[in-house]
């Protein structure tokens, strides 16, 4: 009882700040962050926090989340041996991009094997994505139990290549179709991702990607109520992504926020479905030169993503940025996950975050500041027509410029490129990979080209 008496109170905090900031205001000491959202330096009941409470709904097989491993290959055999390989080696699920993905036979070859109704596998094919379901699902069978995810996301690939062979239009119409088609055999599938990564990569804001995520998820429900898909359906087979990077407090704050605005688009349309929402590694903090130190950032990454709820989670391989990972580099990738799953145990309690009133207020107010810009994107005929009236480029550019601009201040730090730097870095193994040529014809759009931070610095010590 004595240490609850001596606890100091708010005025003895202020009193004691004021006296270590000497000559500085108290309003020193709140920043304000992309968004121009306020940064306290103390938050406390008084302050008037609302709680939140958003646990992550699901286990995958008595494991608190899915750990989720990425193949990318264009030759069915090596595809396989890679599969093969994360799921004997810790994975629950794997996610294919590549040449595999353009007809059933190279994908059934690539997926020889897999037993597809206990691991599931999803796809990664831009704008070709209706094609590769297609031909997931005839690799799948016909076995209703198959835990396919389609992962259908043409806003993405578009936003990020600018190009599309037709309209966008078009392209969500032929998603909603192919999900239609597959809902009754595979009632298990999940079928759209509604990703906001695209715009995080570009250099976005956590407002930005948060906002572009949920407007791309209300126009693939859309679609596929338009399809003849029910809004239960629809709303049940979508699912959420958005990027973790090393700052974890907003990385956690932002997979919770997901959560709260997906219930706000369910309750409109009168239904109750969890979000099931899958949390990537961000590229824009790897660094190329020194590939050793994003061990450190992939691991806060993580625990950013577990801490905060995400039902399925894909760390990249420290080494993606020098290119395609090698054997050694993909297996970090999986045990940093099975660490902080089996030995950090961060998945044994729901929504840890709860109950802390800095990350409680900073959720809701992520999720209401989002919430704000994505009815802005609506009020603009939404995410498709943003894109292509080039409305939403402007603001992730000035939110990428601002972070440049910090960066190169020294107000962002990367550890082994602008800290600590290691003179003669140890080499890793890596293959490069030319991306394929975007589909052009159709619609256009200025693209959401991605960053890296480390990049110009890499650039200038190499001249």
């Amino acid at each position: 009882m004595s240490m609850l008496n001596d606890r100091p109170t708010p005025d003895q905090w202020r009193s004691l700040a004021l006296r270590a900031l000497k000559d500085r205001p108290l309003e020193s000491l709140i920043h304000l962050d992309a968004d121009g959202l306020a940064v306290r330096p103390l938050y406390a009941a008084a302050t008037g926090v609302t709680p939140v409470f958003a646990p992550r709904p699901s286990h995958a097989d008595g494991r608190a989340w899915d750990l989720r491993a990425q193949v990318e290959a264009d030759d069915p055999a090596e595809a396989n041996r890679q599969v093969l390989a994360e799921l004997q080696g810790g994975a629950a699920s794997v996610i294919l991009s590549g040449a595999v993905l353009t007809d059933s036979a190279p994908l059934g070859r690539a997926l020889d094997g897999v037993t597809l109704e206990l691991a599931p596998v999803g796809l990664d094919a831009g704008l070709a994505g209706p094609d590769a379901a297609n031909a997931l699902a005839v690799a799948a069978k016909g076995a209703p139990r198959a835990k396919l995810m389609f992962h259908m996301d043409p806003a993405s690939a578009f936003a990020a290549t600018g190009a599309a062979s037709r309209s966008m239009e078009e392209h969500l119409t032929l998603a909603a179709n192919t999900a239609a088609r597959h809902a009754g055999a595979y009632p298990e599938a999940r079928f759209f991702m509604a990703s906001g990564r695209v715009v995080h990569e570009a250099g976005g804001s956590i407002v930005q990607e948060l906002a572009f995520a949920t407007a791309n998820a209300l126009a693939l429900v859309q679609a596929a109520v338009g399809a003849g898909m029910s809004a239960e359906q629809a709303l049940r087979g979508t699912v959420l992504s958005v990027v973790v990077d090393q700052e974890y407090f907003d990385g956690l704050a932002k997979v919770r926020a997901l959560r709260l605005m997906w219930r706000s688009i369910c309750s409109a349309y009168g239904v109750e479905a969890d979000a099931v929402i899958e949390a990537r590694s961000s590229r824009r903090i790897l660094a190329a030169r020194d590939s050793w130190p994003n061990l450190l950032r992939l691991t806060a990454a993580g625990f950013a993503g577990a801490v905060g709820g995400a039902d399925a989670m894909v760390l990249d391989a420290f080494t993606r940025a020098a290119g395609l990972p090698d054997d050694f580099a993909r297996r970090q990738a999986r045990n940093t996950q099975l660490v902080l799953m089996e030995e950090a145990n961060l998945g044994r309690v729901d929504d840890p975050a709860a109950g802390s009133w800095y990350l409680d207020q900073r959720t809701r107010e992520l999720a209401e500041a989002a919430w704000t810009e994505f009815q802005w994107i609506q009020s603009e005929g939404g995410v498709v027509e943003c894109l292509r009236g080039h409305l939403i480029q402007p603001r992730v550019a000035r939110a990428r410029q601002a972070m440049e601009e910090a960066f190169a201040a020294g107000d962002l730090h990367l550890i082994g490129v602008t800290k600590f730097v290691d003179p003669e870095p140890r080499p890793v193994g890596a293959t490069q990979r030319q991306p394929a040529p975007a589909e052009g014809g159709g619609d256009a759009c200025v693209p959401l080209t991605p960053v890296r931070l480390a990049a110009s610095i890499e650039e200038g010590a190499t001249r």
